[in-house]
């Protein structure tokens, strides 16, 4: 769990720094998650570290693994929203989180004083479409939704539609996530994009992956799945709420080159955060900001 990892560093640490440690350094840096090639990265610095200075501590080795860390991470550019409606597709595996984070973003966007219309264009499972239609109640903002079963990009084309009608700032846009049925599910992404920009130039103008940060390394499968077939301008990472391992988002940037764009800490319709490099790290290492 990566809210312990600053600990077990400086526990190992704890005594004299040598080889031994520096092995069981880089299996810590695995079982949190950050990936082959930031794990290898990060002990070729300490070890460099440690041979221009012996004598070690655990702190000058925390700060060090800190700068290593924030350096691999960048903060998120939000494109200018010129578009009017600003539509952003929201894609993921269902059982991420994606329709709660969807919400939360509406909810986020609401508390800027932009308007939201929500797009339930995951017709496979009528369950989706009445829960977004809840949250759109919740909200008090509006949904445009099709019946089971419906062509979701005849949904999407509805929803922007809709929205330049009744003048509205965004369209966050619900899909399916069936992964198991991929073909499909991608055909279906490719589909709704397409008709997307043809209801409205340039669109969508993000699309944003929601990705559970528990699942650890299957979280970069994911990942590549999608952004082959839909490319992706950003990450949504969910149930950071210190019980995830957390360091699967360095080694999706790593990857993919991804920004994280938000950060999920909740179950709470506010706890959807601006992504932080700093503060992430901090959080990572169990350091005070």
């Amino acid at each position: 769990m990566f809210k312990y990892l600053g600990n077990k560093l400086r526990q190992l640490f704890s005594e004299k720094v040598d080889e031994d440690k520096l092995d069981q350094m880089e299996e810590l840096f695995y079982q949190a998650d950050l990936g082959a090639r930031t794990s290898q990265e990060l002990v070729k610095s300490v070890r460099e570290l440690y041979r221009q200075q012996p004598h070690l501590s655990a702190t000058q080795i925390l700060d060090n693994i800190k700068k290593e860390l924030e350096s691999h991470l960048y903060l998120y550019a939000e494109p200018a929203q010129h578009a009017s409606p600003h539509v952003i597709l929201i894609v993921g595996v269902n059982g991420n989180g994606k329709t709660t984070s969807l919400a939360k973003l509406a909810y986020f966007y609401q508390k800027q004083g932009k308007s939201v219309l929500l797009a339930a264009a995951d017709t496979f499972r009528a369950a989706a479409v009445e829960q977004l239609a809840i949250w759109s109640e919740r909200l008090g903002v509006d949904i445009v939704k099709g019946k089971h079963g419906a062509d979701p990009s005849a949904v999407v084309f509805d929803a922007i539609t809709a929205a330049k009608t009744r003048e509205k700032d965004l369209v966050l846009i619900d899909t399916a996530g069936r992964l198991h049925t991929k073909l499909d599910l991608m055909q279906e992404l490719e589909k709704i994009r397409r008709v997307a920009s043809k209801a409205a130039p340039g669109a969508p103008h993000e699309t944003l992956l929601v990705l559970d940060a528990t699942i650890g390394q299957n979280g970069i499968e994911q990942a590549k799945v999608f952004h082959q077939h839909t490319p992706l301008t950003g990450l949504i990472l969910t149930k950071l709420d210190g019980s995830a391992k957390g360091g699967t988002a360095l080694a999706i940037q790593r990857e993919l080159k991804l920004p994280i764009r938000f950060m999920g800490v909740g179950e709470g319709i506010e706890d959807l955060q601006i992504f932080e490099p700093k503060k992430f790290v901090d959080q990572l290492l169990d350091m005070k900001n």
